[in-house]
């Protein structure tokens, strides 16, 4: 017989989320920190697509907007946007991007409840990270 501490599949499947999302504001945070504005977040490929709950859970922790890619070869068509303008068929790659883009097939904002509680989550979330670096 086994102990049972309430971490059932779903559960454990939720924290996993919420950690990689801690870890992608980690990320941003560290950008900004050195300079570097982050004015959008785009997202691109097959969980982008396909997991709602991920690519919400996501933008409540970051509490930020995220748009996903529509083309399911988003980086294909950046290349292909390239060769384009270096074929001279467009004189700037902006150019090749107004007329080659598909645009995006959908837009996640947090929720602002659910943010305010993963901000929370996000601060312990740094003080455990913290502790465990200091201990090494």
């Amino acid at each position: 017989m086994g102990l049972d501490l309430g971490s059932d599949a779903p559960r454990i499947f939720r924290a996993l989320v919420e950690a990689t999302a801690c870890g992608a504001k980690k990320i941003i945070e560290r950008f900004e920190e050195e300079g570097i504005t982050v004015k959008k977040i785009i997202a691109l490929g097959g969980i982008a697509q396909k997991s709602e709950f991920i690519m919400q859970t996501v933008s409540d922790v970051l509490n930020r907007p995220i748009k996903v890619v529509k083309s399911e070869q988003a980086c294909a068509l950046g290349a292909a946007m390239f060769g384009a303008t270096a074929a001279g068929i467009f004189k700037k790659v902006q150019n090749a991007q107004a007329a080659m883009t598909g645009g995006f097939s959908r837009e996640y904002k947090p929720n602002k409840k659910k943010a305010h509680i993963h901000d929370k989550n996000y601060k312990l979330y740094s003080r455990a990270g913290k502790f465990f670096e200091n201990l090494f």
